[in-house]
């Protein structure tokens, strides 16, 4: 995007997210899913960092929730309540530990106090002679509401204040945490509401705000309202968030101290951060990530506030389960069965713990629904489905330029007509989507790309939940996707990624042959590769092709051994259709590489792979590569499970010991000598 299109976004995110906040904060409404918001907040964050000319005083990053209703007295909050910026990925978290580097001009000393952060409800704390006389909320920062009737009525609040004699509190202290509801509790209330056939609450953290508003105590006294104090306003001789916890626990309040933690490092914070994902659940109440605090009062202050956030904290949060992308592009998935599955193609986006470039669209209804657009901003959930779906399109956000689906009228994969079965459209072909899963399973193939991890099964299966709509979708494919899905688990996902990565790089026999085209098969791709050898022309990548094979006229195809018309009609044709042409750009763009290779001369070493390690007496390393190619061997840098041979010259190094754990043959230089004579 240009810098125009960079404005217009960013003021698009400013009214939208002011829409959502208003109806959340002030009508008591919710219109998108809180983790949603929280991915558009963090859009407009991220490009405000990066303009920083076009950040304005209006920008919901400079404010906090929203006006206070009419219901409550407004009250002033002594010092201003701010509220934490979001971190959702490492690299957030290093982004704002150098911004604050910058801001002191120096490195930072402290260690961090992190704590699971509550999805609850801030509230403010105001005690006289021990004594509490009043309780409002966050409001816009400046001025909230007064709630003090109702935050009398939660247990977990103290009425006065314990030990104040060894601590020696003054007349009035000011303490800030957060109202909250357990789980059990929240299942509760929703059981009765939907008795009284009533409508149910989204989430605990609507409850505790819902009721805290509430303009009769009592309904806020029927409802077990829990609540956890963090921090301490008043000075009181602290010099650290640590003191803080402590002095609160002193003085009678919860703090929920058993899971807090002092880090010395990044690693300390994503480790503690990783593990209260995993354990999230064992808790009693609602966790959504962690607070990260620099731990020194000292240097917290220094720090100030940018906005409506401190600068020397930050909200660590978990993968949500609904986040906001923008859709790419949607292609059509052919499944076995020959139906067509639209399958929305996103800018990567992490959702429920995965990083997520796909989601489904299920049938062409939902596409219209919908109103589904390429371009379009919209919101993906996950909601512990393995594939994930697209649940709403923010319209407000569009531009203009986003461009309208249409269902085709013949099958993408073999033109067939498309007939409607119900809701879902199919290829009239029987066997359409088994000619997808076979030019996928070709291209794979060890005579091709040889990924072995991609065996038939596998293919139908990713087919099937729509990873893989062509052959260059298999280099789109994310290590979590493959992990949740059934009978894979982290090792089979690992492996997969492994051996795609290794195949980047192709020899062009092996390319041409991967293509499928038809009546050409190994030997017809080598005698093509060496025609484009003895013409000189160079071939580096996929698309390279359109330029050289296709350029070449039907008679001149006919020239070239053991090709009559009916193959170089086929040749022909295929660099001639737009499709392929396509295809061939799209592998370009996922960085296929093709290597050239001298032709063999015999084919006493075919499709044996050879890895040379340390210094040969009795040829250079370039001359043995080059025999090897000779013979039909194919010769490699890395050691991988792939590999049939590794020639140990002098000092081989590690490639010797990956190759015994591989269980890998070992030949000498005389042993492979011998082999290539």
């Amino acid at each position: 995007m240009d810098k125009s299109e960079i404005k217009s976004r960013i003021e698009k995110l400013k009214k939208e997210i002011n829409r959502y906040r208003y109806a959340y904060h002030v009508e008591d409404r919710s219109l998108i899913p809180d983790s949603a918001l929280d991915t558009l907040k963090k859009e407009l964050f991220d490009l405000e960092q990066s303009y920083p000319d076009l950040v304005t005083s209006d920008s919901p990053t400079q404010r906090m929730g929203g006006e206070p209703t009419k219901g409550f007295k407004r009250v002033r909050h002594e010092r201003r309540m701010t509220s934490f910026n979001d971190a959702f990925s490492r690299e957030d978290v290093k982004s704002w530990l150098e911004r604050a580097k910058n801001h002191l001009k120096r490195d930072i000393k402290s260690k961090f106090y992190i704590e699971p952060k509550i999805d609850g409800f801030a509230i403010e704390l105001v005690y006289e002679s021990g004594i509490l006389v009043q309780a409002s909320t966050r409001g816009d920062g400046i001025v909230g509401e007064d709630v003090t009737e109702n935050i009398k009525t939660v247990e977990a609040i103290p009425l006065s204040l314990h030990d104040c004699a060894s601590i020696k509190v003054p007349e009035k202290i000011v303490v800030r945490g957060e109202v909250f509801i357990t789980l059990q509790e929240f299942e509760n209330i929703n059981r009765e509401q939907k008795k009284q056939g009533v409508k149910e609450y989204a989430n605990p953290r609507n409850i505790a705000a819902g009721t805290i508003r509430q303009l009769d105590p009592k309904v806020a006294a029927s409802r077990k309202l829990d609540s956890f104090a963090y921090a301490l306003v008043t000075d009181l001789g602290q010099k650290s968030h640590a003191d803080e916890h402590a002095l609160l626990h002193k003085l009678g309040f919860k703090t929920g101290n058993i899971n807090h933690r002092l880090a010395n490092s990044l690693e300390d914070i994503f480790k503690y951060r990783d593990e209260w994902e995993k354990k999230k659940d064992k808790l009693t109440y609602q966790i959504d990530g962690i607070v990260v605090v620099i731990n020194d009062i000292s240097l917290y202050e220094e720090l100030g506030v940018v906005g409506k956030a401190p600068r020397g904290a930050i909200a660590y949060k978990f993968s949500p389960e609904e986040a906001t992308t923008k859709v790419r592009d949607i292609k059509i998935q052919v499944g076995r069965t020959g139906a067509l599955t639209p399958v929305a193609f996103l800018e990567s986006v992490e959702v429920g713990g995965v990083t997520i470039q796909h989601a489904t669209l299920h049938n062409f209804d939902q596409i219209e629904r919908l109103d589904v657009r390429i371009g379009d901003t919209v919101i993906v959930s996950r909601a512990g489905d393995v594939i994930p779906q697209v649940t709403k399109v923010l319209e407000n956000l569009r531009t203009g330029k986003e461009k309208k689906f249409s269902i085709p009228e013949a099958c993408p994969i073999d033109g067939s007509k498309i007939i409607k079965d119900g809701v879902i459209h199919r290829c009239s072909n029987v066997e359409c989507g088994a000619r997808l899963r076979e030019g996928i399973s070709h291209f794979v193939s060890r005579s091709a790309f040889d990924i072995r991890g991609l065996g038939q099964k596998i293919v139908e299966k990713f087919i099937e939940e729509g990873f893989l709509s062509d052959v260059a979708d298999i280099f789109h494919l994310e290590h979590e996707e493959i992990a949740v899905l059934p009978g894979f688990g982290e090792k089979s996902a690992h492996n997969i990624i492994r051996e795609i990565e290794e195949s980047r790089r192709v020899e062009l026999p092996r390319f041409i042959y991967s293509l499928g085209i038809f009546h050409i098969g190994e030997e017809t791709s080598i005698s093509l590769a060496n025609k484009l050898s003895q013409e000189e022309m160079v071939v580096e990548k996929p698309s390279d092709l359109i330029e050289t094979l296709g350029r070449f006229s039907l008679e001149e195809l006919m020239t070239i051994p053991d090709i009559g018309p009916r193959v170089g009609e086929s040749i022909y044709a295929w660099f001639r259709n737009n499709k392929n042409q396509k295809l061939l750009k799209e592998l370009d763009e996922v960085g296929i590489e093709i290597e050239h290779i001298q032709t063999p001369i015999s084919n006493k070493l075919r499709d044996k792979t050879f890895v040379i390690t340390g210094t040969l007496d009795s040829i250079s390393r370039d001359e043995a590569k080059a025999k090897l190619r000779q013979l039909g061997g194919h010769p490699s840098e890395s050691v991988s499970s792939k590999t049939d041979y590794v020639v140990a010259g002098d000092n081989p190094g590690s490639k010797v010991n990956k190759a015994r754990k591989l269980g890998i043959d070992i030949l000498t230089e005389k042993e492979f000598m011998d082999m290539l004579s």
